[in-house]
């Protein structure tokens, strides 16, 4: 199999990293800079353990690397306001002995949030959702930084709807297995993710206060998530406890000291530290705002942080630009509307 990871930022480059590393056949997508500096200098993950340069094909999208081979995996790793846009770009395109890649290759969705395998349903035939535990730091072109230790990440796999049978899935999961993750294959993959889109909410916070430290910022925290839990209640929606999540990672992960790659926060603030114009707000934060609206349960926590932290990205404003006291007082406003 040939792994294309579109997206090799700080999960699609640890991931790809770590497969090339294990003598896997990795092709890497990505832009700009970030593109520009794999070319030229090799994609650099630094691990707990140490450093490994990886040079590996490059390409900026599909028509860069012509037609697609009937044993390529498509690993989405773009963030999920990107989705549509990369599902968009790679459906179509031609694969050896015919077909699209949307009719005949698989798409693993590598993605914070619950909306991405929808979305590449309705392009591609073949789509595993996979819940992403992999701490990971991705700010300089070319450089991505990963903690986990031992382990490097679980990532939870399975297909989309649950119950359709996949055999490459197995491969898939084995070669994952191969390069320093564990990967489970749930029967239903959905629950452990709607688990992790509870633990993303405070990525709002975090990239708009800064650490997340001491008991107001904390019950912040809390606040964000009650709101998360009753709308998946209200929704009916199963989610996997924090008990059980947390012993899905036990001690086979833990997150240690990644040298000369300080990890100042989760993926929306690092967003903000780059300085993109666009994080995936809306569907974390907004996912809970969408379900509450549907099933009447008020969430003026997550629809205030939504808000805050896209219009701190919009004007360019980087991370930690606000207090917790005007963040209160914003959530504050909003339950008086």
């Amino acid at each position: 199999m040939r792994y294309i990871v579109i997206g090799a930022g700080a999960v699609g480059g640890t991931v790809g990293a770590r497969l090339a590393g294990s003598g896997r056949e990795v092709v890497c997508v990505a832009r700009g800079a970030h593109k520009e500096a794999l070319e030229r200098d090799g994609l650099r993950l630094v691990t707990p353990d140490g450093e490994q340069v990886h040079r590996l094909p490059v390409v900026g999208g599909p028509e860069e690397l012509g037609q697609l081979r009937a044993d390529d995996v498509l690993l989405l790793a773009v963030k999920s306001q990107d989705s549509v846009a990369a599902l968009d770009a790679w459906a179509a395109r031609p694969v050896a002995g015919g077909g699209t890649a949307g009719e005949r290759l698989l798409a693993l969705c590598l993605q914070n949030g619950v909306a991405n395998e929808r979305m590449a349903l309705r392009r591609f035939a073949r789509v595993v959702g996979v819940c992403v535990w992999l701490p990971s730091t991705y700010l300089e072109a070319g450089v991505v930084g990963a903690g986990g230790s031992p382990l490097t990440g679980i990532l939870h796999l399975g297909t989309y709807p649950p119950g359709r049978p996949e055999p490459v899935l197995e491969a898939v999961a084995a070669d994952l297995r191969a390069s320093h993750f564990d990967a489970p294959l749930p029967e239903d993959v959905m629950p452990w993710k709607y688990a992790k889109l509870l633990d993303n909410l405070p990525n709002a916070i975090e990239a708009l206060v800064g650490p997340l430290e001491g008991p107001e910022a904390l019950g912040l925290v809390a606040e964000a998530r009650a709101e998360g839990v009753a709308v998946l209640e209200a929704a009916g929606i199963a989610a996997v406890g924090e008990e059980e999540a947390g012993r899905a990672r036990g001690a086979r992960m833990r997150l240690l000291p990644v040298p000369g790659v300080p990890r100042g926060g989760g993926s929306t603030w690092q967003s903000l530290r780059r300085g993109a114009v666009s994080v995936e707000a809306d569907w974390l934060n907004g996912e809970i705002v969408l379900l509450g609206r549907l099933h009447g349960v008020p969430t003026p926590v997550n629809e205030t942080l939504r808000r805050l932290v896209n219009e701190l990205a919009r004007t360019g404003g980087g991370p930690g630009a606000y207090t917790l006291a005007e963040v209160r007082e914003r959530i504050v406003a909003a339950v008086g509307r």
